[in-house]
């Protein structure tokens, strides 16, 4: 039998070493942090935010590893969300590339042999994480209908916030919303194009309807 190759073996190793890990990605507003959040509540995980460890992970990194974040730490508002296009925006972001995806790894991987983890967040992109599943129930992705994802971020704020930052706020939220589409849709092809798990989520779903599936999907 032919050996693996030192790539092959490393993966492996991952794949044995994060067994424990139970991933939920998918677009953002789909309700993911509120869904990790219930799961570690109801069964006892441990719950890793990728959201909150990105300027940690951002202050780790080097030009070399993620060049696409620290050319984006370089420019200033207007540059990031009014001066390019949609198109451009979600080729060019840093996390929808997937730098700094080791570092999520390399979290993992120091955190305690116990309880279980689960980890969630949009930056869990599905070629990313699927060679990294020892079963293929360990994994989801929530795919926010347009309304459903608008209503959440209108709710949240967040993007009102940082296109209030630039020197055209309407032609920024215009764009941030247009290139998370566009990211959500890729995360939904790419999701079913492995045959990992997909949810969608709209309409009248309610927080505990949603968690009920994702709790279903693992088997918990």
């Amino acid at each position: 039998m032919r050996p693996d190759r030192p790539g092959e073996a490393r993966t492996a190793d991952l794949r044995a070493r994060l067994r424990h890990v139970y991933w939920i990605g998918g677009g953002s507003g789909a309700g993911k942090s509120t869904v990790a959040r219930r799961l570690a509540d109801r069964h006892g995980l441990r719950l890793y935010a990728t959201d909150d460890v990105m300027p940690d992970h951002a202050a780790r990194s080097t030009p070399g590893e993620c060049p696409h974040l620290h050319a984006f730490m370089g420019m200033d508002m207007d540059e990031r969300w009014v001066n390019r296009s949609p198109e451009t925006m979600l080729e060019t972001f840093h996390w929808f590339r997937g730098e700094g995806f080791d570092l999520i790894v390399e979290d993992l991987l120091r955190l305690p042999a116990g309880p279980p983890v689960v980890a969630e967040g949009f930056r869990l992109l599905p070629h990313l994480v699927k060679p990294l599943l020892a079963t293929a129930d360990r994994a989801v992705w929530l795919i926010p209908s347009p309304g459903f994802r608008r209503d959440a971020f209108r709710s949240r704020g967040s993007l009102w916030q940082i296109a209030g930052r630039t020197g055209d706020p309407d032609r920024a939220l215009r764009n941030l919303l247009e290139r998370d589409l566009m990211f959500t849709e890729r995360l939904a092809g790419e999701a079913r194009g492995l045959g990992l798990p997909v949810i969608e989520v709209g309409g009248t779903m309610t927080e505990e309807d949603l968690t009920d599936r994702v709790t279903a999907a693992f088997g918990l």
